[in-house]
């Protein structure tokens, strides 16, 4: 949906047809009612969405700088029911006029489709944060074996030429951008290297793109900052609709979940997303062993096993640990006793396939307790799909779910309580117990959202909820217009 200069008024699209009063203006209200739509619509942005407006999953928004120059934030794969509806990830919209793209951050959904975007012609500088800068690569590389190519030759193409567009931005600091606009990165608190993107077009107009924005629980991180103003703020609405526990019940949850596993002897299979959410269920996991062992006054070494699935989440915790300057302030304070958080001495990391089906089978074979990481962290495919074949039909099985679950994936499902879900093209019945900690989510709840725009020093004119299903964007519009703001 395109909400900017034109006659038309796509329903949807909020003031284009009304005055600042909210009353309805016609062709035959006068001169003055005309002049005062005009004058509205002439300052409206021109935002084009190619993803993450009627859904949660592909993010990808085109900002208009003026007639013919452009800038692309995003562009991300359609998961779940939103890839159902949008099959195809080839690039639909022209690149003409466009002039850089700017990613908020590494999730698939918000840069899964950027191989397709340099096959189409793309050439322009890709702004990000330094972290984001470091990550990239290796989330392009694991998105390109899975859906583009499985030649190294093209592989290496694309990685280069990746590398060669990449424009590394501190935070906090006004940088030149391509069309003549300067752009400002403000921490999200979402993933490492998750931003925010302040754009202040050459009118002195401000339009910010809160990317993912998260709820600041996670000590990895720095939170998010709000923007000082802005005339068109798009937010993301994930959970619009919720609220998170606090971060000392989501802690007591898993901690409960794990002494469960002790006692019964179970696996625990936690779902996990590679990048960010591995990592602060490592650094929880290493807290949690350590009470658990100061309350038994001894070892679990040789209790429970806890282990990392994922080459892929393997590689990135290296390079969270290589980014230890980046993390929040509590994991800064962790350091200062403890040089490793994300590492601890009953922690397996498994790397062939061949390692993970004998795992698989061991695990199997053995009635040992485990802990299990494994992607993909909506169960749509990869290692976890397995260890759920191998283990959801048993009652000592804990499944956790730590992360949000598109509608239409196999996690979304047993999440919700179903009694059998399909893997693979088979049924298989649940008779796992499930765990929803939606306190470890990397997406702020409704008052995270909220807070994020109380905090701006002046209330941004204008509002656009993307990133969230009809309920959730239903509940945020509703509370933002109480507060007295105005979306459209």
């Amino acid at each position: 949906m395109h909400c900017g200069p034109s006659t038309r008024s796509p329903r949807g699209c909020g003031p284009s047809t009304r005055s600042p009063r909210g009353k309805v203006l016609r062709w035959r209200d006068g001169p003055l009612a005309l002049f005062l739509l005009v004058l509205l619509l002439m300052s409206l942005m021109k935002l084009v969405h190619h993803g993450a407006h009627e859904g949660v999953t592909g993010s990808c928004h085109q900002l208009w700088i003026d007639d013919s120059q452009s800038l692309l934030v995003d562009c991300g794969t359609f998961q779940g029911e939103d890839a159902r509806k949008k099959p195809n990830p080839e690039i639909e919209f022209s690149l003409r006029g466009i002039q850089a793209l700017l990613l908020t951050h590494v999730h698939i959904d918000h840069a899964g489709r950027i191989p397709y975007l340099l096959a189409a012609g793309f050439d322009h500088p890709i702004l990000c944060s330094a972290p984001t800068a470091k990550l990239l690569p290796l989330v392009m590389e694991d998105a390109l074996k899975i859906g583009f190519t499985r030649s190294k030759r093209l592989i290496k193409k694309f990685l280069g030429q990746i590398r060669k567009l990449l424009v590394p931005l501190p935070y906090h600091q006004w940088h030149d951008c391509p069309g003549g606009v300067k752009v400002r990165l403000l921490p999200a608190g979402h993933v490492l290297g998750s931003t925010m993107f302040e754009i202040e077009l050459k009118d002195g107009r401000r339009a910010v793109f809160s990317g993912d924005v998260g709820a600041g629980t996670n000590p990895l991180l720095n939170p998010p900052v709000s923007p000082e103003r802005a005339d068109l703020l798009v937010l993301e609405s994930t959970y619009g609709d919720r609220l998170h526990p606090p971060k000392a019940d989501r802690q007591a949850e898993l901690e409960a979940v794990i002494r469960r596993t002790l006692d019964d002897s179970g696996v625990t299979i936690v779902p996990a997303f590679s990048l960010g959410r591995t990592q602060a269920l490592l650094y929880e996991l290493n807290a949690i062993f350590e009470r658990i062992q100061e309350t038994e006054h001894r070892t679990l070494m040789k209790r429970v096993d806890v282990i990392v699935d994922s080459p892929l989440a393997t590689r990135f915790t290296a390079l969270y640990k290589e980014m230890k300057s980046h993390w929040g302030e509590e994991a800064q304070v962790t350091l200062e006793t403890d040089d490793q958080p994300l590492v601890f001495e009953n922690l397996t990391t498994v790397g062939s396939h061949s390692e993970h089906k004998e795992t698989v089978r061991y695990l199997a074979k053995h009635n040992l307790p485990a802990v299990v990481i494994a992607g993909s962290g909506m169960c749509t495919g990869g290692r976890v799909v397995n260890y759920l074949k191998a283990f959801i039909g048993q009652e000592e099985t804990d499944i956790v779910f730590a992360g949000y679950q598109a509608g239409g994936t196999p996690g979304n499902y047993i999440s919700r309580g179903s009694d059998w879900v399909r893997l693979d093209g088979r049924r298989y019945d649940v008779r796992a117990k499930t765990h929803q900690l939606t306190g470890y989510s990397a997406h702020g709840d409704q008052e995270d959202l909220i807070a994020l725009v109380e905090g701006m020093t002046d209330a941004p004119k204008e509002i656009r909820l993307v990133h969230g299903d009809y309920a959730a964007k239903r509940a945020l519009t509703q509370k933002l217009t109480e507060k007295g703001y105005h979306l459209i």
